[in-house]
């Protein structure tokens, strides 16, 4: 089965974020949490829940109501990405974040939870988002640029829904281009297929991003990413797509 999804899409960019927020700003996210709105954005869903692991690293970065709440987002976008490797296929579609918390290593899905998990914690809702980035060219970015990406955006007195990208230590621009948002990855996997009986799975994904005024791609020329199961899977099993 083969799966063809092609779009061009118009993105303007953010406006830009200011060095600090004021103050009050810590008192402005309680009075906006009291309205019950973004409820599903500040607790624990499937991949983002509080464990030893986690509260370890909260204690090592120091993760606490402290200065503004952009700038100490800055410092954990910035440190999550010092402190963890990138390294695709060391974990896998349903690893909750004690995997990547204990190598020290993983992919974009796995540095979005832990984001997602230590930002909750603050009282900051935090929500996961699914799409793709554009690869400059420029070697900068440790994410696969032949592959979806995550990143999470956080709501902010004033400034409204902020992404981040702890992956390669971005502020959210342009250039990332978002398809879907959710509690966490269980709302917003690229695909996702079912079958029934035994057989050898294996996902390949070839991912293509690209100016309007760049020439149109050839197909062949795409980049595939294979996942290939372990062992055979059996009766009414799910496949879907890691994002890298």
């Amino acid at each position: 089965m083969k799966i063809t999804a092609e779009s061009t899409v118009e993105i303007a960019p953010p406006p830009p974020l200011p060095e600090a927020l004021n103050a009050s700003a810590w008192e402005a996210l309680d009075a906006i949490n009291q309205s019950g709105e973004y409820w599903d954005y500040l607790t624990p869903s499937e991949y983002t829940f509080k464990t030893e692991l986690l509260a370890e690293l909260s204690r090592e970065l120091k993760v606490e109501r402290r200065g503004d709440p952009l700038n100490l987002l800055r410092e954990i976008n910035a440190a999550i990405y010092e402190r963890f490797d990138y390294a695709p296929q060391t974990t896998s579609v349903d690893s909750p974040i004690d995997e990547a918390l204990l190598a020290r290593k993983g992919v974009c899905q796995d540095f979005a939870h832990i984001m997602i998990t230590l930002v909750r914690g603050l009282g900051i809702p935090c929500r996961y988002v699914s799409g793709y980035l554009f690869h400059e060219g420029n070697g900068h970015e440790r994410s696969a640029s032949s592959a979806t990406h995550a990143w999470v955006e956080a709501f902010l007195p004033e400034l409204g829904w902020v992404g981040f990208d702890p992956t390669n230590n971005l502020v959210a621009s342009e250039r990332h281009i978002r398809t879907a948002i959710g509690r966490d990855y269980a709302d917003v996997p690229p695909t996702r297929g079912v079958f029934k009986g035994i057989a050898q799975s294996e996902l390949s994904v070839g991912v293509q991003v690209s100016p309007t005024d760049a020439p149109p791609p050839e197909e062949e020329m795409l980049t595939m990413t294979t996942w290939i199961a372990p062992a055979p899977i059996e009766d009414d099993q799910q496949q879907q797509q890691q994002q890298q």
